[in-house]
């Protein structure tokens, strides 16, 4: 079942297109990674999706539902949870209360609210954290806390801005496990990624940008073997 559907979604900053024309599906349960060089439009693309952007042109569906030129707000609701590239904690207030605010959106009682505040961060391996300030985390740690904020609308559809971006070497398998761990859940996932061995070992299909233009949409092999992928941005990758 098609959880996402968009088609024909752009958007211009000035003489620029950030988006240009973008169509794809996402299919319930699965993992779509977004790939492409920096300036490709991966961001700009979310910030459509989810509201923060106003599109120009274009249809989002979600569950058939046309979700489009709604408010961040209202998709929120409707289950759709975004994490972001730069990291925006509530940096004075503990991993806790960070979680709870996110559980407010569908749980208006104060102790269900932190009793699923509380499974949300045993769910991301920071229980031990809970009552730590989000200023004191590790980069890694305060990726897994934006993942936990972002689950705590109980999203259908998750949008994850470069999880594994700007963090250590072994802190990137633990996110990687973590991520595969939200699949299982029952949490479809829509996934930037700079990694190209991750984004490949994740993904069940992945959507390729350049530009702001979709250059391929197919599975981890198609994207591997497409020309046009290898040159614009495979070929020039270090995965390293």
């Amino acid at each position: 079942m098609k959880i996402l559907s968009v088609e024909n979604l752009s958007r211009a900053f000035g003489g620029i297109k950030a988006n240009n024309n973008i169509s794809f599906e996402v299919e319930e349960g699965s993992i779509l990674g977004v790939i492409g060089p920096n300036g490709a439009g991966k961001s700009t693309l979310f910030d459509l999706i989810t509201g923060y952007t106003k599109a120009d042109t274009g249809e989002v569906k979600f569950f058939e539902k046309n979700i489009f030129g709604l408010t961040p707000d209202k998709i929120s609701k409707l289950g759709i949870g975004r994490t972001f590239q730069k990291l925006k904690p509530f940096a004075d207030q503990t991993l806790l209360e960070n979680v709870m605010i996110g559980s407010f959106v569908k749980e208006k009682n104060i102790k269900k609210a932190r009793d699923k505040a509380l499974e949300i961060i045993d769910f991301v391996d920071l229980i031990e954290k809970r009552h730590h300030f989000a200023k004191e985390l590790s980069t890694g740690q305060r990726k897994r806390l934006e993942m936990a904020r972002a689950m705590a609308i109980e999203p259908k559809l998750l949008l994850m801005d470069e999880v594994t971006g700007g963090v250590d070497q072994k802190t990137i398998p633990g996110l990687v496990e973590l991520i595969k761990k939200l699949k299982k859940s029952g949490v479809t996932i829509v996934t930037i990624e700079h990694n190209i061995n991750i984004i490949m070992e994740i993904s069940d299909n992945i959507l390729a940008l350049d530009q702001g233009e979709r250059i391929a949409h197919g599975s981890p092999k198609e994207i591997q073997n497409n020309k046009q992928v290898v040159d614009s941005y495979l070929g020039t990758f270090d995965a390293a």
